[in-house]
């Protein structure tokens, strides 16, 4: 007789969880487990054709002419540089003329694998916060594995070394500012009581030089419940002014002003607001209505007025923008005495400019094209040493990057630097389409591929729909190589919970409308096979994060809509979520598993539960890494261990390092995408000719 299968946990009892164990990330039982279905799943996939990919991929991802980004303090340029002979990268800078030349000089200031080497740590760059006005010295931040804890050690730049008994501190989640030369404000969980339950910092310390860190005085802290806080020096003001902010959620927070002895006066303004200022002027963006002096503005809308008027009382906030139904606001920035706004008009991309002290004049940056993915940032880190000089970059899913600088005005930008083309486009084309979800919501996506519908197209489809992220189709070298040079096509599609239509198109498919947003993507995929472009079998779904809880529900909700599965770095177990690493962080986006009306909903999204015996799922590879201190790699393991138990044919693969990412470099990055394409090209039966 056939045993019958174990089902646990299951929507009756879901704390009756058997594979707990796996939450153990280095324990001894776990990494046998782990080992073997690595084995298991490299068995299986690994072959010529997979080699090769990966190879190629990686020597594309390793490009030497691939654009190198670039961030100016102090009137240097500074880069932080991998390739193939470099894989954990160079830390260097250069001249904005020398950027513009065809061959580019650049000082080394670190090289990161000779310090590896050294040290013996296998060490990720983590960035760097450099001095503000000499930036002759950095605070720079180091992860073992790519993960986002990370060691900070003081770096002297002239001298191209570490501090001797300079600011050092042990692997955290840390956030340090300067607040001068010998005096650092420090938001960290390292200590005893530090950390807030999602693992951030819960308190912010004045950290003198030659001073314990942990035993530095404590001038600002929230409560365990709180997500995070955290604290800045506002250059611009005199005396002397910091910045406190405490983020109460993921959504919501409190900004303070004080000086190093705490803070002293909160802004009066909504705790779910965006609020920044520069040379003396606020503006602030709601995310939920504000009534104002009679008159409610809506969520997005984007309000200025002068920073001591308003803490003087004065509420008379100026509207520079207001949102229409599929008109949002993504953001906004200062650069010198520019404000620019970064809108999406229907997913066409544009860039209004503000200037306040000229009566609020409104312009634009102009030159820039409006569809695929376009970006515009200041060139400087530090706000107080803007100038206007703005970074441009545009793309599209068949298109590589196109680097620019420019400014706010009419006038066309100038090219810095094309990215180069790392697979074959020709003949393929890029189009729009809209799906009709359950409930008759319009869901656009972006279809690449060759023309035509022939019923059976090898479709990737890829989608998130969480924390107002706005998911456009961009180029991607993976995606390129992998699938469309192949003659595959290549889908992304819009689904509620993101941003790409503001914090409406978000709130739809946040908390109770998460499972909405997951009806809109098996909406597209309905489409796909409606227009003619292919049939389940032959549609493979990828996400990743947030978009692997999304994967996981097209496995249990939408099994026939699919032909496979490729579910990575996942959120799936939301019964325990806010439990593990930093899931506390996110119930504002999904919900308390603790409290029993909002697990009425969450249930039937945790799909760890949800999945039963004897159901027609597709195929699926369900991947992490075990550095990954975000998501914990228990969803993963859990769910995969959970399927495999019922007879199901899931996958299963988790490097060692990599973060909450496909890898620390090009290496793993180019393994961890060959093996997820290799395993969802045979599972809906597309094996294309090796070119």
């Amino acid at each position: 007789m056939t045993p019958t299968p174990d089902p646990r946990p299951t929507l009756a009892a879901p704390d009756d969880d058997p594979y707990l164990w796996l939450e153990e990330i280095d324990g001894a039982r776990a990494l046998a487990w782990v080992e073997a279905q690595n084995a298991a799943t490299l068995e299986a996939l690994a072959d010529g054709r997979l080699a090769a990919d990966r190879d190629g991929l990686k020597a594309a991802l390793d490009r030497p002419d691939k654009i190198p980004g670039v961030t100016r303090r102090g009137g240097l340029l500074y880069n932080h540089w991998q390739d193939a002979d470099h894989p954990r990268g160079l830390w260097r800078r250069t001249t904005l003329a020398s950027y513009r030349a065809p061959d580019t000089e650049w000082e080394l200031l670190l090289d990161l694998d000779a310090l590896a080497r050294e040290e013996g740590e296998d060490w990720v760059w983590a960035g760097a916060i450099s001095l503000p006005g000499s930036h002759d010295r950095a605070l720079l931040k180091l992860s073992r594995g790519g993960g986002d804890a990370a060691v900070v050690r003081e770096f002297d730049l002239p001298s191209r070394a570490f501090v001797p008994d300079g600011f050092v501190l042990p692997e955290g989640k840390s956030y340090p500012a300067w607040l001068d030369r010998d005096t650092v404000l420090l938001a960290s969980p390292l200590g005893e009581g530090m950390a807030t339950l999602s693992g951030y910092a819960r308190t912010v310390r004045l950290w003198t030089r030659g001073a314990d860190p942990l035993a530095a005085p404590v001038i600002f802290e929230a409560p365990p419940e709180s997500m995070a806080v955290y604290a800045s020096h506002d250059r611009e003001a005199t005396p002397e002014r910091v910045v406190f902010v405490e983020r109460t959620g993921f959504f919501d927070g409190v900004t303070h002003l004080g000086d190093r002895s705490g803070a002293k006066i909160r802004l009066d303004l909504p705790t779910d607001a965006d609020a920044q200022w520069s040379r003396g002027v606020l503006v602030v963006r709601t995310r939920s209505p504000w009534t104002l002096g009679g008159a409610t503005h809506p969520p997005d809308t984007l309000l200025g007025i002068g920073l001591d008027a308003f803490l003087a009382g004065a509420r008379d906030l100026r509207v520079l923008f207001e949102p229409g139904p599929r008109r949002a606001l993504q953001g906004f920035f200062w650069s010198g005495p520019f404000l620019v706004l970064s809108v999406l008009d229907d997913l066409r991309s544009r860039f209004p400019v503000f200037r306040p002290d000229e009566d609020w004049a409104r312009g634009e940056v102009g030159g820039l094209p409006e569809l695929g993915m376009v970006g515009v940032w200041s060139l400087d880190g530090e706000e107080d040493e803007a100038n206007g000089d703005l970074l441009a970059a545009a793309n599209d899913p068949v298109t590589p990057a196109t680097l620019m600088l420019t400014r706010p005005g009419p006038g066309a930008p100038m090219i810095l630097r094309q990215a180069p083309a790392t697979f074959s486009a020709e003949g393929l084309v890029v189009t729009r389409h809209e799906a009709v979800s359950v409930d008759g919501e319009r869901i656009p996506y972006v279809q690449a591929g060759p023309p035509g519908e022939t019923g059976e197209a090898p479709v990737h489809l890829s989608g998130y729909g969480g924390f107002q992220v706005s998911n456009l189709a961009g180029y991607s070298a993976v995606l390129g190589r992998l699938w469309l040079e192949k003659g595959g096509t290549r889908v992304v599609a819009n689904i509620r919970g993101g941003g790409e239509f503001g914090t409406t198109w978000h709130e739809a498919g946040r908390r109770e409308g998460k499972a909405r947003s997951h009806d809109d993507f098996a909406a597209v995929a309905a489409d796909l096979v409606r227009r003619g472009v292919t049939r389940p079998d032959r549609i493979a779904a990828e996400g990743g994060s947030n978009g692997g809880l999304l994967v996981a529900n097209m496995l249990t909700r939408y099994p026939e809509r699919f032909g496979a599965l490729l579910c990575t770095i996942p959120l799936i177990d939301m019964r325990r979520y806010h439990r593990l690493l930093a899931g506390a962080s996110w119930v504002a986006e999904y919900g308390d598993p603790d409290a029993a009306e909002d697990w009425a909903f969450l249930r039937h999204i945790s799909a760890y539960h949800v999945a039963a015996p004897g159901r027609p799922y597709p195929p699926i590879l369900i991947a992490t890494t075990r550095r990954d201190d975000r998501v914990h790699p228990g969803h993963a393991r859990k769910m995969a261990a959970k399927l495999q138990a019922m007879g199901y044919p899931a996958r299963f693969y988790e490097p060692e390092a990599g973060g909450h990412s496909y890898g620390k470099n090009s290496q793993e990055t180019a393994t961890f995408a060959a093996l997820g394409a290799a395993f969802l090209r045979r599972a809906i039966g597309w094996e294309p000719e090796v070119a």
